[in-house]
């Protein structure tokens, strides 16, 4: 008969959010399963990985050591004593191997119940012991073999992602152990909302473009949290451009943290070229005036490491746009890497005046579409498009009788699940955050769309949609009340059409 399951904790008042998060690993530490079992949490710094486990270690009972960047010895030796301190037995003698660490941490798990135990940034130990995976591998290749009774619940978490995939990839030696594979991501634009207390939607979004999901950066500000949109540029000046918080060099230590030791300079200038308006690889090379080779190393690092990512072209597949994952990092590239001398002299609200019209055209506009899109993908109602949502992204395509002209260009193409022969076109829309947006904005989409038929694409079910930060003009609402155009909002992108909480959760972690 199998042992009964444990009585699984509530999610702590202490954690915000997370719930999806949270509730897989009470489901994975709780499983009443026999057999010890290994699970994996990564993400990027900075998103409350640690706080999380440690909540789940203290609502469990279970054991939570911290790696550090230090010597072997020290390590083994700092694990051994808080090991002695959680089981309430004598320190053992010093140990020269891994082997026995492992088995005694194993052996937690062998008092009847699932027990959590947690090694915390994972790859500080197997940098300084690149042994440390295979012991693990052994460990449990020996229980299966001796059949012991066990029900560790054993959470390795990192930040380094390189590392992390390296270690649980196809020829690492814990492939395929890993029963519960978790990321926690930033908080989405709503979630971020609601964390910094803010009840305005403008508001709620500028303050997004400059911190965007990062839990740990409203601890770095004290809490300071801007009361109202005017109050919004007093806030950058005294939290992100003071040289007396945090979050002044975060991006600094950001970008030293996730990239080792490669060419942070070319790393520098490379996030500069593409949040000023770089978005290829070829776009970025010529910019910073470097063999493309070498650009394509930086941004692999950086993409690599999170901090980056890139998306096919909705129109033109083989045009990869780049992007920075990370919203403080384009913020600080765009609008801030020029004036970082003269915040060391000048007055911050000298500085943030000269800077702020980067931060409206370079960060703030492309932010908005970034939000628009995420809207598409987690929270419109299946109605809106007539179907699911399966990609979102920004297309572009020449238009023939505009031969020296730009490109016609669409910031929301929103494409169903595929069929036999290609994804559906569900939607081609516009994003304008500071224009109040008119039927000539409609007229763009519907030529957008001729050009697309003339392709041979079938536009026969597309539909038109605008999305505006400062609203739309009367005759495109009566065109929106004819069927003819969807229009978004941002009171609709921060409060409307909201899919099932569950269905969006899942989605969220699946990313």
């Amino acid at each position: 008969m199998s042992p009964p399951e444990m009585s699984r904790p509530v999610k702590p008042e202490t954690v915000f959010d997370r719930d999806a998060e949270w509730d897989a690993l009470v489901a994975f530490t709780c499983d009443a399963r026999p057999g010890a079992g290994l699970g994996v949490v990564s993400g990027r710094l900075r998103q409350g990985k640690t706080h999380l486990l440690k909540e789940l270690t203290a609502a469990l009972g279970g054991f939570c050591f911290g790696a550090q960047q230090a010597a072997r010895a020290e390590s083994l030796r700092r694990l051994g004593d808080e090991l002695a301190r959680y089981t309430g037995e004598a320190p053992p003698p010093h140990r020269t191997g891994w082997e026995d660490v492992v088995d005694a941490l194993l052996a937690l798990g062998e008092r009847g119940r699932p027990v959590p135990v947690v090694i915390d940034e994972f790859p500080d130990l197997v940098r300084q012991s690149p042994e440390l995976p295979s012991v693990i591998h052994g460990a449990y290749r020996r229980l299966r073999e001796t059949g012991r009774g066990n029900r560790t619940r054993l959470l390795l978490s990192g930040s380094s992602l390189p590392v992390m995939h390296r270690l649980f990839g196809a020829a690492a030696p814990l492939h395929g152990l890993a029963d519960l594979e978790l990321t926690l991501r930033p908080l989405d634009f709503r979630q971020s909302a609601r964390f910094w207390h803010i009840d305005d939607p403008r508001l709620a979004l500028l303050v997004h473009a400059v911190v965007g999901g990062t839990p740990a950066y409203r601890h770095y500000v004290a809490g300071d949290a801007p009361s109202r949109a005017d109050d919004f540029d007093a806030w950058v000046c005294r939290t992100v451009l003071n040289p007396r918080t945090p979050l002044f060099l975060e991006s600094h230590h950001l970008l030293q943290e996730e990239t080792d030791h490669w060419d942070r300079a070319l790393c520098h200038s490379a996030l500069t070229a593409i949040a000023t308006g770089c978005r290829t690889q070829g776009e970025i090379a010529e910019c910073l005036g470097t063999p493309l080779t070498d650009a394509s190393h930086c941004l692999t690092l950086l993409q690599t490491n999170g901090l980056l990512y890139g998306t096919p072209d909705a129109f033109r597949p083989h045009l990869v746009r780049l992007r920075i994952a990370e919203p403080l990092l384009a913020f600080e590239h765009a609008a801030v890497w020029p004036h970082r001398s003269a915040l060391e002299q000048q007055d911050s609200v000298e500085v943030w005046r000269r800077a702020r019209p980067v931060f409206d055209s370079a960060v703030a506009g492309p932010h908005f579409a970034q939000i628009c899109r995420d809207w598409v993908m987690d929270h419109a109602g299946q109605a809106v498009f007539g179907a699911r949502p399966a990609t979102v992204a920004h297309g572009s395509l020449s238009d023939p009788e505009q031969r020296a002209g730009p490109d016609l260009e669409a910031e929301v193409v929103v494409r169903g699940r595929a069929d036999a022969r290609s994804k559906p076109l569900l939607s081609v829309g516009l994003a304008r955050w500071d224009r109040v947006m008119d039927l000539r904005h409609l007229e763009h989409i519907r030529r957008l769309l001729t050009l697309l038929a003339a392709r041979g694409e079938d536009v026969t079910h597309t539909r038109p949609a605008c999305y505006s930060g400062v609203g739309f003009t009367p005759s495109l609402r009566a065109a929106e009340a004819d069927g003819q155009v969807v229009l978004v909002d941002l009171d609709r992108l921060y409060q409307g059409d909201q899919h099932d909480s569950d269905s969006v959760a899942a989605r969220r972690t699946e990313r």
